[in-house]
């Protein structure tokens, strides 16, 4: 029973680090727009395109993880996160700057809200 109990904790501690990877990612990606705040900068600014597509593969990472380790975890668009870590990073060619835009303004905020939040359970 020992064995069970920490085999669960571990799993627990395991999940809640990458929740963690995932709002220091996010954390990066709004410090990096602070030099691109809107769509027409963004796109002129090679680095700052890189850097957040970066961070958008280490949360994608992040989640495919998590979900590995619990499949129900709750958060919107999971399998669509991990997709789209996917697609940079293996249809790199294929990643348009209007989609990562969109997902940074549009999906990206209520991912943080949900991942502090299950931080903070």
């Amino acid at each position: 029973m020992l064995w069970k109990n920490s085999a669960s904790l571990f799993m627990e501690v395991e999940i809640k680090a990458w929740a963690y990877d995932i709002v220091s990612a996010l954390h990066e990606i709004e410090i990096f727009l602070e030099d691109a705040p809107d769509f027409e900068i963004y796109q002129k600014d090679l680095r700052t395109k890189r850097a957040i597509e970066r961070n958008l593969e280490i949360v994608g990472e992040a989640m495919n993880r998590m979900l590995k380790k619990k499949p129900d975890i709750g958060f919107t668009n999971a399998r669509n996160i991990v997709e789209t870590r996917n697609r940079i990073i293996h249809g790199y060619d294929s990643v348009s700057d209007e989609i990562i835009w969109s997902i940074i303004t549009n999906s990206l905020p209520k991912l943080k809200e949900e991942v502090e939040r299950f931080l903070g359970e």
